[in-house]
């Protein structure tokens, strides 16, 4: 059986924790600031885990990352 590819973009844009779960970077922070509110930039920074629903997805893309 030949090996399954991983998605390149899946491999740059997400990364799998100890315990399995997929953490991403935030998303609604590339344009539009001036609308978003302080809260929203403050509460936005870094990365967060993806629900459980987006992180099946995900780990379709990357067979090999569990």
């Amino acid at each position: 059986m030949p090996k399954m590819k991983t998605k390149s973009s899946a491999k740059k844009r997400f990364k799998v924790t100890g315990t399995g779960k997929v953490v991403a970077g935030q998303a609604g922070k590339r344009h539009g600031m001036i609308k978003r509110t302080t809260k929203f930039i403050r509460d936005a920074r870094g990365t967060t885990t993806l629900s459980a629903p987006d992180a099946k997805i995900v780990k379709g893309y990357m067979p090999y990352d569990r």
